[in-house]
């Protein structure tokens, strides 16, 4: 466990290396560009759904939702901890005034309502819910939730795949669009397993 854990950080260390020797460019991204607004809004996108992920794992016993979680919330979080740190390599800020996903074109259309800021991610009254339910259906839900958070993420991801310039991070964008897709269909397994489907 430690040695996957170490090349996990080995990994993500080389990889932010990379950036700033991405393509042999010393150039570095401006804060209002599609690099800096994906790195800042993924990595809050990524905090929710850990945050799901750890609820979820206290909810229920069951070992396949509990593992799903976890995988869940130790990939993002390590992907997080990527974009901030390759904020910090550009020395950008890790917040912006301008409107969550304004680097996609759809600033005006990211409402926060209920403190959902950006496609995908759950309300605080969702979170609240998954807080309050346990076992089945608790699984439930947070699978319903998740999937929802992954096709939002993945939107995101493409959007970054799409107008991103730094080489390094199009490629964890596109590794993101992959996996999510992967999992997307994971849960929809497990969903029917438990005698429910996606919400939409």
């Amino acid at each position: 466990m430690a040695v996957a854990v170490a090349g996990v950080l080995v990994a993500a260390g080389a990889i932010t290396y990379a950036v700033a020797e991405d393509g042999g460019s010393s150039e570095v991204p401006a804060a209002d560009s599609a690099d800096a607004g994906f790195a800042r809004d993924m990595a809050v996108h990524h905090q929710q759904a850990v945050e799901m992920s750890y609820i979820v794992r206290d909810r229920t016993d069951d070992e396949e939702v509990r593992r799903l979680a976890y995988d869940v919330a130790q990939t993002q979080a390590n992907q997080r901890g990527m974009l901030l740190g390759w904020l910090d390599l550009w020395g950008l800020p890790k917040v912006s005034a301008d409107p969550a996903m304004t680097w996609m074109g759809m600033g005006d259309m990211a409402s926060g309502k209920d403190g959902a800021l950006m496609p995908g991610m759950a309300t605080n009254s969702e979170l609240k819910k998954l807080n309050s339910l346990s076992g089945k259906q608790a699984e439930v839900f947070y699978l319903q939730l998740m999937t929802d958070h992954h096709k939002g993420g993945i939107h995101m991801a493409e959007g970054c795949v799409d107008k991103c310039t730094v080489g390094v991070e199009k490629q964890l964008a596109q590794g993101m669009v992959e996996g999510q897709q992967s999992e997307i269909g994971l849960m929809a397994g497990m969903l029917k397993e438990r005698g429910a489907k996606p919400r939409s």
